[in-house]
Order: C-alpha cells, then structure tokens, then sequence
C-alpha cells in the first residue's frame, strides 16, 4: 500500500465536507517544509454538517478520526506515518462511525509503505 506521507497542511475532509484540525507531535521530520504526521496524533473536525434523519433531524457531526491502517514500513519518532492510501473512520461524540475521510496530500515527493 505505497502512498504520499501526509503533513500538517494535507487537506482531509470528512464524508460530510467537516475540515480536520491536525496536531502533530513530531517536531523533527518535515516534508516539503511541512511537519509530518503520525497516527498516533491529535485529527480533530470542524463544521461538519451531518445531522440525523428526518423526524428527530439531530445534529451528529464527526468531531475526530481513528486510523485503523497506515504505514507499515515507515516511523516517525517511533510512531507510523500516515500515508494518502491509509484508511480512517470519522466518529461522532458517542463514537459513532460516520465514514472514511476524503484525503489530499499536500506534498507530492516522499512516498512511503
């Protein structure tokens, strides 16, 4: 599974178009200028728009993500590296699974496994 790694400024999206928050822990390996991201990492989500279906129509948006495969070669400060192709759940508050998010890496030269 070879993919981009991803940086603090890879756009993420989850399925509802809500925009992740990335805090990274690393604060040596850099990509293209950028600080590499690592799973164990702090993915927070704004705005996301999700609500429940009609007739309660409840606000449920995802508020963080869980990655549940990445790099399986590749560790940044003995953490592994996310890469474009890694799969992720968004959750809601009550951790409820509300999809995989849309991935755009922003730096197209350090590819990983």
């Amino acid at each position: 599974m070879p993919g981009y790694l991803l940086t603090v400024n890879s756009t993420l999206l989850c399925p509802h178009a809500g925009k992740f928050n990335i805090i990274t822990s690393n604060a040596r390996v850099k990509l293209s200028g950028q600080l590499a991201v690592t799973q164990q990492d702090t993915y927070t989500i704004t705005a996301c728009p999700f609500t429940t279906p009609a007739p309660a129509s409840l606000p449920h948006p995802c508020i963080t993500a869980k990655w549940l495969m990445v790099s399986t070669r590749v560790k940044i400060g003995g953490k592994f590296a996310v890469l474009k192709d890694s799969i992720a759940l968004c959750q809601a508050a009550d951790q409820a699974p509300q999809g995989s998010p849309n991935i755009v890496p922003a730096q197209m030269r350090v590819k990983g496994q």
